[in-house]
């Protein structure tokens, strides 16, 4: 059987009246935070923590901090399947995209794409490929050619011609640091990321994200209490404007208060030798309802019917599509 994947584009815009659609992949974090009693309150304090992150980053000429604020969009992106059995839609990746709008000049200024990120093959590699490879093992180990294909499909999708008709830049994928590395604070500074740290060891999810095409570099922005892991291609310092950086922070940051407060909402910053933990107890909650428990259990079940839905039916032609990409 062969095939021919292409790819399209939706997008849903992000605000306090956001609903997760029917398909919407549930697992997604912002989908967690618009469902509930408290959907409509939820949305509208992670909007204002955004935008608050924001202008205390971008303070020069915003002497009462309120110049800006963010606009969000959910951009989901579809692989559609054109076999010679049948023609079939899967629901591929889903990314957050920024628009930065200045109160001030009255203009909308391009953000950038990327930011969160989810992907059904990611949680069957993580959620389901992994956990049956290791059955049974006395040491942990990674399945041969991990990740190669979910690394093809994103390099695919963000070279396709609908993304690129959409964005003029590539995605930068801004995510936790690691609870399992230690993170140690370098003399470099830049402006807008703040300071970064290092680690001398790659974990698991730098190297999924390096089979994506993308590398990985920490930095702990002015007021943060620790650095995040920004993925790339390119140049991080030189290819984005400030305020492109500063929309990522800022969105990204404020997600991470509400998902990881161990870390992200910790009452003193990250020290020169810094390993995260979900174990620390000095910190703050934010007032915004967010089930962690459940984000985990429903992405074993989003890998479950990913290997269902789409590996197994279409294993042979994904893998000699994917084995045409250089490795």
């Amino acid at each position: 059987m062969s095939a021919e994947f292409t790819f399209s584009i939706k997008k849903t815009r992000f605000d306090e009246d956001y609903t997760p659609s029917d398909d919407t992949r549930l697992t997604t974090n912002f989908a967690n935070l618009a469902r509930g009693e408290h959907r409509r309150e939820n949305l509208q304090k992670v909007l204002q923590m955004i935008d608050n992150r924001f202008n205390s980053l971008a303070h020069w000429d915003n002497p009462k901090a309120d110049r800006y604020s963010v606009e969000l969009e959910i951009i989901s992106i579809e692989m559609n399947i054109n076999s010679s059995a049948k023609q079939d839609v899967f629901p591929l990746i889903e990314i957050l995209n920024t628009t930065i709008v200045d109160k001030v000049k009255n203009e909308r200024i391009p953000g950038l794409s990327g930011n969160s990120f989810s992907s059904y093959v990611r949680d069957y590699d993580f959620s389901v490929l992994l956990l049956k490879h290791n059955q049974g093992r006395s040491e942990f180990q990674v399945p041969d050619q991990y990740g190669d294909l979910h690394g093809n499909l994103f390099k695919a999708a963000i070279h396709s011609a609908d993304y690129k008709a959409l964005f003029g830049k590539a995605p930068v994928i801004c995510l936790s640091v690691s609870s399992n590395r230690t993170y140690h604070r370098t003399e470099n500074h830049h402006p807008v990321l703040g300071t970064e740290y290092e680690q001398r060891e790659f974990s698991l999810t730098d190297q999924y994200f390096g089979k994506m095409g993308m590398k990985v570099r920490y930095f702990m922005p002015a007021f943060a209490t620790a650095p995040l892991a920004f993925y790339f291609i390119g140049d991080l310092l030189s290819d984005y404007s400030d305020l492109e950086l500063i929309s990522t922070i800022s969105t990204m940051e404020s997600f991470q208060k509400i998902y990881r407060p161990e870390i992200y909402n910790a009452n003193s910053p990250a020290s020169d030798c810094y390993q995260p933990t979900l174990k620390h107890q000095d910190y703050s909650l934010t007032r915004i309802v967010y089930d962690r428990e459940e984000r985990s259990r429903l992405a074993v079940e989003q890998g479950v019917f990913t290997e269902e839905r789409f590996i197994k039916p279409y294993q042979d032609i994904l893998g000699q599509w994917s084995a045409q990409f250089p490795a």
